[in-house]
């Protein structure tokens, strides 16, 4: 069984390499077309505001699409060597098979299903510019197969317990919060999906942000499938690593054409597709709870930037950082009344203006105070922190926190848990 995995690999790594090769050439020969075509928009982050090919992320995601389709018959072959018996009692056929392939092969077909749907997604908002209801409610339909599948593989719903927790429980060493793990496996779906979204603007962020991630699942996939003491086990990991290796390959061929100076802009069809890939890999790999730590500044992101999700602060349509006189990027600004800010959002003015986490200046327009104050993103936190960068600096100062973050996860997973579990898997 293990070597029949590493087979599967194997070519599953030739498919991923021929896959980026693939996307690297079509995405080249694209770019004019989708200039013909008026799908194009300006670099705000550039003196010149030339026009640049977008959503240039659909032409990945189908060649993606496309290599996977052709992959699926090759980790199931054996299913077509199962032997049909018939009883002979009223034409009845009774198929004798192995239970797990037909499991593994759903999880396969409802991830694709999971991550076509995103692309459709991201397509349609790159075009028609969806509201934000829209782009919540699509990731929950889009996840009804995986948990249909993972209901159907009757996978536990429980959560292993610390030991400091253990004792208020009667001594339990895990809790069974049933349709609970499918709200935030769900949760999960939406939370990947809009994630790398947010983090976004600058010339190479979305993908490299995903590669990071993608990356650092790949490698917990590979230690997994060495360390696996059972077969289910081991093909979780694998099939998680079948979704995974074919992303990094496309998405390494955009990174190329997407770096400072960006040839094109990936749009928010690779936000989509990049965000369900991840949640894809992890609930088919079934660490969901692990991913979180791979997530940690998409993480840090979405808390900081709540009072402005939620509109507790004023929330322009675009936060990425701007473009000053001398070609560096500073934080973006929104201004604002204080004293028409709910109690809630006052509060949190009051409460990041104390931690020191945003810049804020007061002044007085028609005889009113007025704030001034940056956008609540990382990209603006880092500028706050570090001064103003040239694009490219802020791109990898963020890649390099996403690294740091990682190893950061990795420590986490296989050394800090043995303090607070009693074996880690």
């Amino acid at each position: 069984m293990f070597w029949r995995a590493l087979v599967v690999l194997f070519i599953n790594s030739l498919m991923s390499l021929l896959a980026g090769l693939a996307s690297y050439h079509f995405i080249l020969q694209f770019l004019p077309i989708f200039i013909q075509r008026k799908l194009y928009g300006l670099d705000q982050c550039k003196l010149d505001k030339k026009p640049v090919p977008e959503p240039i992320g659909v032409i990945a995601a189908a060649i993606y699409l496309i290599f996977l389709f052709t992959f699926i018959p090759l980790p199931f072959y054996d299913l077509i060597n199962q032997r049909a018996i018939f009883t002979g009692e009223n034409g009845s056929t009774n198929i004798e098979c192995d239970n797990s392939s037909f499991l593994n092969l759903l999880s396969l077909l409802a991830g694709l299903v999971s991550i076509c749907t995103a692309v459709l997604l991201g397509f349609a908002d790159d075009i028609l510019d969806l509201r934000w209801r829209h782009k919540l409610l699509f990731p929950t339909l889009s996840s009804m197969p995986l948990l249909l599948v993972y209901l159907l593989s009757k996978n536990s719903t429980a959560v292993l317990l610390p030991h400091f927790l253990q004792k208020y429980l009667g001594g339990a060493s895990f809790l069974d919060i049933g349709p609970f793990y499918y709200i935030y496996m769900v949760s999960l779906v939406i939370f990947c999906t809009n994630a790398i979204n947010i983090i976004a603007g600058i010339n190479g962020v979305e993908v490299g942000q995903s590669l990071v991630i993608t990356a650092s699942i790949a490698l917990f996939n590979t230690i997994q499938v060495i360390r696996s003491v059972d077969s289910i086990q081991l093909w979780h990991h694998v099939l998680s690593l079948c979704f995974i290796l074919p992303f990094i390959g496309t998405s390494t061929a955009l990174f190329i054409i997407n770096k400072y100076p960006a040839k094109a802009f990936v749009g928010d069809t690779y936000c989509y597709w990049a965000g369900m890939t991840i949640a894809v890999s992890a609930l088919t790999g079934r660490f969901s709870k692990t991913l979180l730590l791979f997530l940690l500044p998409q993480i840090i992101n979405f808390i900081f930037s709540c009072p402005q999700l939620f509109h507790l602060i004023p929330c322009p349509r675009h936060r990425l950082p701007r473009l000053n006189e001398n070609g560096k990027l500073e934080m973006s600004m929104v201004d604002f009344q204080p004293h028409k800010l709910s109690k809630i959002g006052n509060l949190c003015f009051r409460i990041l203006g104390i931690a020191r986490l945003i810049y804020f200046k007061e002044y007085i327009k028609d005889g009113e105070s007025w704030v001034s104050m940056n956008n609540l993103t990382i990209l603006n936190l880092i500028l706050k922190f570090r001064g103003t960068q040239f694009e490219w600096e802020l791109t990898n100062k963020f890649i390099i926190l996403q690294i740091l973050c990682s190893i950061f996860a990795f420590f986490c997973r296989f050394c800090l848990a043995r303090i607070f579990y009693d074996e880690v898997n």
